[in-house]
């Protein structure tokens, strides 16, 4: 199991052919990508802010959230988790307690200062891509 991030993953919907994108097609391919209500209830609300929508395709916007909902494994985390500097960074950490990820891929410095987190490897998406 592994955890993007929610910046991870509003990357990979603004270049298909970046970095993250890459990133994200691999685990699709090579992994079993996890995901909570609240990491999808996230990603949908960054996607439409106003500010960042004009940037975003709205076919790749929509083909992202339909490939995490329909290839993501669903879990509901039981154990907060308080350990991220950034308060709303906690859900991928509980998140990957939760689902007992061999990694989490993420472009945010408020988690990848946490690598590794409880034995659990905080990667950059092009880290993840070379592993």
């Amino acid at each position: 199991m592994i955890v993007f991030d929610v910046s991870t993953l509003v990357g990979a919907a603004m270049r298909r052919d970046g970095v993250p994108a890459q990133a994200l097609r691999r685990a699709t391919t090579h992994d079993r990508i996890a995901i909570s209500t609240p990491l999808i209830e996230e990603l949908v609300g960054v996607l439409h802010r106003p500010r960042l929508a004009r940037f975003v395709d709205p076919m790749l916007r929509a083909e992202l959230i339909f490939r995490m909902l329909r290839q993501g494994v669903m879990f509901s985390p039981r154990q907060p988790v308080t350990d991220c500097r950034d308060a709303k960074d906690n859900l991928y950490l509980e998140l990957a307690l939760e689902c007992g990820a061999h990694s989490i891929v993420s472009s945010d410095d408020d988690l990848l200062c946490l690598s590794p987190w409880r034995d659990i490897p905080v990667l950059r998406p092009a880290e993840y891509l070379a592993t």
